[in-house]
């Protein structure tokens, strides 16, 4: 541990001279610069030792951005419109960088002003020159806004000091906690400080522990601290809690009234087996001309309404967060799993999409409606492939038994769904079906077994029903032009296609489509590499090339599924897109009923929003607002996101600590400058193998053919090898796994690998 004390209150000098804010006071009334010699004529200054200090005092007052020098003129204010506004990003190495607000190239902030920073900081900068890397490099000026208020880390004692690292590894330094201020927490534990004092030049920030989580090995301990680390709501507000207790659990007569009944419809809903919250039903007719399919959702903007408690804090969620074994929801669970789940034998309130699909899979028609539903079946699965694909085995027969009533329907579902998958086919959606993994947990909620997941047809008819109302949403919302959010992914930008195009070249195959690639294009390379060894890991390769899904106020349609307008609707009870977005769907279906049909305390929900082409529409978000929604929303998602992956990390590496020294099959899936990632085969746990562990040559990285070639005997390590690694060791406070080569397939092996790879 580094020690930098505190300052002395009262510290007095021989040779005292004016703080920094007398000098930038007296620069600012003579009103133009000054050189030393004349501050030091105004302040009275005398002897060697004053006017060091001075020139020292200026140094310093110009490296942190106080000041600026010229040396023809001297020192002067710094002029405020030669400041930079923007936001900090910290990295695990002590620097960090400033992500502009006027956009641009981020800027490179030093150790010693991110001493007095925290990741996520609003702060004002100047431009200070670049570095030998060509990176414009800024000094620290002001700090417009703090970010962090509470760090969370695990409590160190050291030479008779307690202080924590903070878990967040972009919040790089350490933060000094006063022996009674430690409040009855140990060294060791996971610990919350709330910030008293924030660092300066002079001595670290320091504060006071306000929560014990507990010990490393206490069960749960990685949700409970990725949770803090990432700033996930987990506990509710009071008045939230207030809200859905008052709802109940039953729906109430009054809220069946004015909506069209459908409880006679034998729907269902299929779930996995350990679903809790059940947001889609879905029934499906065969007709003469093909299907009519019924998507039926849980109303939740019936219950959460604009503004009100519920609705705030799940704005500030954004989305239910899943774990191993626990889910911190969107919504109460007395609302997600109770009054708004799809419960089987009960009345539920719900929006419905009723579509019409030609034989071709093409949908020729769609409406909505808000509906009152009775489940007849909460069936999962499993439960459902078995009556569609193994009819005579013992599951099968049972399911037979118990649901003859339902079975047509289900075979019904089951026919649209190979309708559907023909036409996915033919308008080129790509496939990208990656093997996922599940973990089995142990009392201690640590990791017992990890498991692949197997996806069947059930899974697959499901998946192409909510995309058949997801799309038939976003044609809604395009048609009555809505200010709404759409779920849209772009395809492969320029840089990242040419890194793809060069990858694929080494391997003998070719992307079709030159500049402007289409999914069909995409999807028929996937079907080319098919029977190849290493397609899973091309099909890694060309996912990567991908861009990330965004939502937006602006339709830019889905690459991936090859859809050109698509919008998410299939999970208020999750997701906040999908709530805002059935509010924009009842606005238009009460809109076009009769006043004698929508209650007066209906209408008081929504405040009037006049928008081109529908006039005194009630929904109450401007395309402004739908604007900032977005960027939450796509925010608020990718930190769900990386939570997610945090504590699944951190999970597969307590799970690993008890297989130091084992060996493992294992394929190489990304080669780096600095090593090789290698994926075990099994359990698809991943870790390193650095450079400095391939001790039988000199390496050097080729990016087109991402692989490292040996300087000597041409030794050569790529995507899609097979090698046999030893775990080496587990870094349980980075949450990395580090290998080392045990007994390679021998490069002749490997070679021949590679050819009949190609050659396929």
């Amino acid at each position: 541990m580094t020690t930098v004390s505190k300052p002395a209150i009262n510290a007095v000098h021989s040779h005292p001279i004016p703080n920094r804010d007398a000098i930038i006071h007296l620069l600012k009334k003579h009103g133009k610069a000054l050189n030393r010699q004349q501050l030091a004529t105004r302040m009275k200054l005398s002897g060697n030792k004053e006017h060091e200090g001075l020139r020292r005092r200026l140094r310093a007052m110009e490296r942190d951005g106080q000041i600026s020098f010229d040396r023809h003129l001297g020192y002067s204010p710094l002029n405020k419109n030669d400041l930079i506004s923007g936001r900090v990003i910290g990295h695990r190495d002590g620097f960090g960088f400033l992500v502009c607000d006027r956009g641009g190239n981020d800027l490179l902030l030093n150790n010693r002003d991110m001493m007095q920073l925290f990741d996520g900081d609003r702060v004002e900068v100047r431009v200070m020159g670049v570095d030998d890397r060509g990176r414009e490099k800024a000094a620290l000026v002001n700090v417009i806004e703090r970010n962090t208020t509470q760090v969370l880390g695990k409590l160190q004692f050291d030479h008779g000091d307690y202080f924590i690292k903070p878990e967040n590894s972009r919040n790089a330094y350490e933060i000094d906690i006063d022996h009674d201020h430690i409040n009855g927490a140990k060294a060791g534990q996971y610990v919350v400080v709330t910030l008293s004092h924030y660092a300066c030049h002079q001595y670290r920030a320091f504060g006071k522990v306000t929560e014990i989580l507990g010990n490393t090995m206490t069960p749960g301990m990685e949700v409970d601290v990725t949770l803090r680390e990432h700033g996930i709501p987990h506990v509710w507000p009071i008045e939230a809690k207030r809200a859905a207790k008052s709802m109940g659990n039953k729906v109430a007569d009054v809220d069946k009234a004015d909506r069209v009944d459908l409880r006679k419809l034998p729907f269902v809903t299929i779930d996995g087996e350990d679903a809790k919250d059940f947001d889609d039903a879905v029934y499906c007719e065969q007709q003469s001309d093909g299907w009519r399919l019924w998507v039926a959702i849980a109303d939740v903007s019936h219950y959460v309404t604009p503004n009100d408690a519920l609705d705030q804090e799940a704005q500030k969620r954004g989305t239910s967060v899943y774990f191993p074994g626990r889910v911190v929801p969107m919504l109460p669970e007395n609302l997600s799993n109770g009054l708004c789940s799809l419960n089987p034998k009960v009345d539920r309130l719900v929006m419905v999409c009723e579509m019409t699909i030609d034989a071709a899979g093409k949908m020729t028609g769609y409406q909505f409606s808000e509906a009152i539903i009775h489940s007849h079946a909460r069936l999962t699965y499993n439960q459902v492939n078995a009556i569609l694909t193994a009819p005579k085995s013992k599951l099968g027969l049972r399911m037979h038994d118990k649901y003859a009533d339902l079975v047509p329907h289900i075979t019904a579902l089951h026919q649209l769904y190979g309708v559907l998958e023909q036409a996915r086919a033919i308008r080129g959606s790509i496939d990208f079906d990656t093997q996922e993994t599940q973990f089995q947990l142990n009392k201690a909620r640590k990791i017992d077994r990890i498991v692949p997941v197997m996806r069947n047809d059930a899974h697959k008819l499901i998946e192409e029903c909510m995309l058949c109302a997801n799309v038939a949403t976003a044609r809604f919302l395009e048609k009555h032009k809505l200010p709404a959010l759409y779920r849209n992914h772009s395809g492969p930008k320029e840089k990242k296609l040419e890194s793809l195009r060069a990858f694929l070249k080494e391997k003998n195959l070719k992307l079709a489509g030159n500049d402007k690639p289409t999914p069909k294009h995409f999807d028929g390379l996937m079907n080319k590499i098919s029977e190849r060894s290493d397609a899973s890991l091309i099909q890694s390769m060309m996912l990567r090339s991908l861009s990330q899904a965004q939502y937006s106020a602006n339709n830019e349609g889905h690459f991936g599924l090859a859809y050109s307008v698509y919008a998410h609707f299939t999970s208020p009870i999750r997701r906040y897109p999908d709530l805002l977005v059935h509010r924009a769907i009842k606005s238009v279906i009460r809109e076009q009923h009769s006043a004698s049909r929508v209650s007066r305390a209906l209408k008081l929900t929504f405040r009037k929003y006049t928008h081109q082409g529908q006039a005194d529409v009630s929904y109450p978000y401007s395309k402004a607002t739908m604007n900032g929604l977005a960027v939450q929303c796509s925010a608020l998602s990718r930190r769900a996101d990386k939570a997610s992956w945090d504590v699944e990390a951190w999970l597969k590496c307590d799970y690993m600590q008890k297989n130091v020294g084992k060996s493992y099959a294992g394929v190489i899936t990304t080669v780096k400058h600095f090593g090789l990632f290698v994926e075990l085969k099994e359990t698809g746990i991943e870790g390193l193998i650095h450079i400095s562990a391939l001790t039988n040559d000199f390496f050097r990285f080729e990016e087109a053919k991402q692989a490292l070639i040996g300087n000597r005997a041409n030794a050569c390590y790529e995507i899609g090898d097979v090698v046999q690694i030893r775990v080496a060791d587990v870094d349980m406070e980075q949450k990395k796994i580090n290998f080392q080569l045990a007994n390679s397939l021998s490069d002749k092996k490997r070679k021949g690998q590679k050819q009949a790879r190609n050659k396929h």
